[in-house]
């Protein structure tokens, strides 16, 4: 059998997966139309059933149209998980405009590099973000910025009381009359909701999703319709135990990341499910919210699980709602998984994708066989294989990069044909990780794509943190190599060599300081060190592979 992993699928997995040719939003107009009154979000105490977030969803649409949105304008949303996270999302695809998931977290310099690299029309952006637009809005292409607060989904007297909790700890933003900008309030409050018309071809562009890929310059990866609805089937057939219409998904994974987007927000919507939307990841939050809502899914990575495991008196919590969970970004130990599975009586799993895959392609069987330190089996209508450097397959056992095909797989890079004609040959995508399979079709990942760092789930990209560094005037020399760390899998570190005459007098603050002002916080060095030289091939190149052994060697006491 030339796909041996077929044969360890659960009871029920099918080996292709059937999904509608149709546009990504239907899966919110199905869940309206077969759940009306199930709560579809619910945020701080605020229940929207799902028939009003298909409602909010057209009015949002209807809003985009009245501002002059055309088929395939690019809208950026740069939003926590709220509901209007999800209106926003599927109302620009139901508006015929293409999504640019945005991260929160960014610094006007990574949010102007991703604006003019799509050529986003539109912005949805939280206020308490204003400032951060403000800084870059005249070298953009964006011409509406449409701004919503937290607030406007509060419950009463929340709703009321949020805005003078803010002021009170000095975050609030007034914001400014600016011809760009909207309120999201009133727009939808100006514009009656929309009935689908004129619908996308499944094969049509629906998001962009950047990625710094293998080069570690942010690209975007497109992908259709297909794409996304296909992947969400996929994980669907993966769980064939669910029921529709009485799950709890836990939406504490940021949707604005393509793991949390699919396998939170998509696949939660595809099930009917109440999803308890947490912006942002804080452990009390997260077991008070599994208790009150009996959440049964809970998506995540493997930090999330350790924060779940060390929580004080977790053994005393209750929490055994949970059934499934999958765990993804970052290498699940197998004490986690363990200890995880005793406290809840829960399934967890590890999986694997990327970005290019929008993401998932493997995951290990929920019930069967898992095997350690696999990523598991291929899912439902994905092909997967391991190749040489010049696209010959290779036997089980042995070691090469992992190619995958399937339904799920991106159309492209957005505006780089090279980039695309190095990533898909045949069909086939190129995944950048080494790996390899055992005979019973598990894969394992051997070696991270060359050079990236994945630390708490986010992946993290060396050059763009050295070209930071190199832009202060004492860097003479600057590498950044991920060294490995208890918590968050992997941590930033980076090696700095100084110029003669800045010896002595800049200091590890200064650099933070600097990267901070510059970075997202996830990607500032949390180690640095000093040197006289940095480690090199024989044409100068750094070898960053060379400071991650010396460190790996240290951390256990050899050096």
């Amino acid at each position: 059998m030339d796909k041996p992993w077929y044969a360890h699928y659960d009871p029920g997995v099918p080996r292709e997966v059937d999904y509608p040719e149709r546009p990504l939003y239907h899966l919110l107009a199905e869940a309206a139309r077969r759940f009306p009154r199930q709560v579809g979000a619910e945020f701080m105490g605020k229940r929207i059933p799902y028939a009003e977030l298909w409602e909010e969803t057209r009015r949002f649409a209807a809003a985009l149209k009245a501002l002059g949105i055309t088929r395939g304008d690019r809208v950026a949303v740069m939003l926590p998980n709220s509901p209007q996270f999800l209106i926003a999302f599927y109302g620009t695809l139901l508006a015929g405009g293409v999504v640019v998931n945005t991260n929160p977290l960014y610094t006007p310099r990574e949010l102007a590099h991703q604006l003019k690299d799509s050529g986003a029309r539109f912005l949805v952006l939280l206020d308490l973000l204003w400032p951060r637009y403000a800084e870059i809005a005249g070298e953009v292409p964006t011409e509406r910025v449409i701004t919503t607060g937290i607030q406007d989904y509060l419950p009463f007297p929340k709703n009321l009381l949020y805005p003078l909790l803010m002021k009170r700890q000095g975050k609030w933003i007034d914001l400014p009359e600016d011809p760009r900008r909207r309120d999201w309030r009133s727009l939808l409050r100006g514009n009656p909701p929309i009935a689908p018309e004129d619908e996308p071809s499944p094969d049509d562009l629906a998001l962009l999703q950047y990625t710094g890929g293998t080069t570690g310059t942010p690209k975007g990866a497109m992908l259709s319709h297909r794409n996304l609805m296909a992947n969400v089937f996929q994980v669907l057939a993966w769980a064939p135990g669910l029921e529709p219409g009485k799950e709890v998904m836990l939406g504490v994974l940021p949707f604005f990341h393509v793991y949390g987007m699919t396998v939170a927000m998509n696949f939660g919507v595809a099930l009917g499910a109440k999803i308890v939307l947490l912006p942002r990841f804080e452990i009390h939050q997260v077991v008070q919210a599994i208790e009150h809502h009996r959440v049964t899914l809970f998506p995540g990575v493997p930090t999330m699980y350790v924060a779940f495991n060390t929580f004080p008196g977790i053994e005393k919590r209750n929490i055994r709602s949970i059934k499934v969970c999958i765990s993804g970004a970052a290498p699940l130990p197998v004490e986690v998984q363990e200890r995880f599975e005793a406290l809840t009586g829960a399934k967890l799993v590890e999986g694997y994708g990327l970005s290019e895959a929008s993401p998932v392609t493997h995951c290990n069987p929920i019930y069967g066989e898992r095997k350690k330190g696999s990523i598991g089996l291929p899912l439902p209508s994905v092909d997967a294989k391991v190749v040489t450097p010049e696209f010959v397959d290779l036997p089980q056992g042995e070691t090469g990069e992992l190619a995958v095909k399937g339904p799920n797989v991106m159309l492209g890079y957005w505006n780089r044909p090279e980039e695309t004609k190095a990533a898909l040959v045949d069909g086939w995508l190129l995944t950048g990780d080494i790996a390899r399979m055992d005979e019973q079709g598990f894969f394992y990942i051997v070696d991270r794509k060359k050079d990236m760092i994945i630390a708490g789930g986010y992946n993290i990209y060396p050059r763009e943190i050295e070209e930071v560094l190199y832009q202060h005037e004492a860097v003479k020399e600057a590498a950044v190599a991920g060294v490995p760390d208890p918590y968050r899998g992997e941590t930033v570190k980076a090696y700095v060599v100084l110029k003669e005459e800045y010896k002595g007098k800049v200091t590890e603050k200064d650099l933070e300081a600097f990267a901070r002002e510059r970075l997202a916080a996830y990607k500032v060095p949390k180690l640095w060190e000093f040197r006289d030289e940095l480690p090199k091939t024989a044409v100068g190149k750094i070898l960053r592979r060379t400071l991650r052994e010396e460190e790996i060697k240290k951390q256990r006491g050899g050096g």
